[in-house]
């Protein structure tokens, strides 16, 4: 049985909810609150006590009462030292419901240790056993696909725009895209079950880090993308939020994004030793052409002010 104690908190358009406290092992709760507008996102999590701190969460589904509007917010991931990647929280992106769901549905229930999630999850852990198998050709396609619904919702008259955060962070928002990018062509693990994007990202700023206490310096711009990468990975580090090394990408895409310094992080992750060692000859992130047709893309985005909602960046200050 479940032993921690469960959170969560609701984000929409106009604001959002304290942190509510949900009762153990029960699937339905109901509470009250100001009007948020439309949903965007949930952030929920645990405390981690009890000899069972081990959560996994299908989805969350809210309904509004008075509007009868629900919302569903996908997740498909344990919350739990240990498990996954380690989270104690996550932050979930929502769409509302067009239609009803069919009437042998059943409400989203926490499954067993031993069960898979019902729902399919996108793979951000990167084993011998779930690597991606999208090729390079699609991953590009998925990349400008994702950063051309950016460009839309800029282009539209303000009152039409959708959710940025779902451009941002939904199942094929720029975060995922650029996941299946720092995916490809990964090498196996061989001493941990899982290796996750964050892991290779920390031993590049680590590479960084050394180069510049030991002053190496190839040049002034090389320098300044360098040193802006380490304080952007240092401060998500450093957040108080239990996030999780997915979360933390997450994080720090839609940091690169709302600062316009995603090409350049990806031009110096390109050039830098760590990726030779952990990634094979026919990565997309070793070949120039692909690598500099991905920079152009993400250069489109440099003309529009990115504002990230708050729970998307709760916790750090930079």
């Amino acid at each position: 049985m479940f032993t921690a104690n469960p959170w969560i908190c609701i984000s929409g358009e106009l604001g959002e909810t304290q942190i509510l406290q949900v009762p153990r092992n029960v699937l339905e709760m109901t509470f009250e609150c100001q009007n948020l507008g439309k949903l965007t996102t949930v952030q929920i999590g645990h405390d981690n006590s009890g000899l069972y701190a081990k959560w996994l969460v299908e989805c969350v589904m809210v309904r509004n009462e008075i509007t009868g509007h629900t919302y569903k917010f996908p997740c498909g991931r344990w919350l739990g030292k240990g498990m996954d990647d380690g989270s104690l929280e996550r932050v979930l992106v929502g769409e509302l419901l067009t239609s009803q769901p069919e009437v042998d549905e059943r409400p989203c229930r926490t499954p067993p240790l031993q069960q898979s999630p019902s729902v399919i999850r996108r793979l951000v852990a990167i084993s011998p056993n779930n690597r991606p198998k999208l090729n390079t050709g699609q991953i590009q396609e998925s990349i400008g696909e994702a950063v051309n619904g950016i460009v839309k919702h800029f282009h539209k008259p303000e009152k039409e725009r959708g959710s940025l955060t779902l451009l941002l962070c939904g199942e094929c928002g720029l975060v995922s895209a650029l996941e299946q990018a720092f995916q490809h062509g990964f090498k196996s693990p061989r001493l941990f079950k899982n290796v996750f994007i964050w892991d290779f990202l920390e031993k590049a700023q680590t590479y960084y880090e050394t180069l510049e206490q030991n002053e190496v310096v190839p040049e002034e711009n090389w320098h300044t993308r360098a040193r802006n990468f380490c304080r952007f990975v240092t401060a998500i580090n450093n957040t108080p939020r239990n996030i999780g090394k997915d979360g933390k990408f997450q994080m720090l895409v839609c940091l690169g994004a709302r600062d316009h310094l995603l090409h350049h992080w990806i031009a110096l992750l390109a050039d830098c030793p760590i990726t030779a060692h952990m990634y094979e000859d026919v990565a997309l992130i070793k070949d120039h052409t692909l690598v500099n047709s991905l920079i152009r893309v993400l250069q489109t985005l440099q003309e529009f002010n990115i504002t990230l909602e708050t729970s998307l960046v709760k916790g750090i200050d930079i």
